[in-house]
């Protein structure tokens, strides 16, 4: 699914126009990019829960070369799923 599929469908079940729609899933994920960028952890009830992870520092390996590299720290979002999405996936 892309993101323009995800508008009609939200315009149909919503009873929105597609420009509507767009405003309203750009307003939704504005909202969580912005709380996950603050650190933020995004809860969306029975959908599931967004959070940042801290990776740590560490060193890797080039696969090409075999030669060794830093990796530097970095952040990275996590999803884990809620109870109602996994019960509908899993039906």
């Amino acid at each position: 699914m892309t993101k323009t599929d995800l508008i009609a469908i939200v315009a149909k079940k919503g009873g929105l126009s597609k420009a509507g729609a767009e405003k309203a899933i750009k307003a939704v994920l504005d909202g969580v990019t912005g709380a996950l960028a603050k650190n933020d952890k995004v809860t969306l009830v029975g959908f599931g829960t967004f959070e940042v992870a801290k990776r740590a520092a560490r060193t890797g390996v080039n696969p090409r070369t075999r030669q060794p590299i830093k990796i530097k720290a970095s952040k990275a979002i996590r999803f884990k799923a809620g109870k109602a999405l996994k019960g509908s996936v899993n039906k």
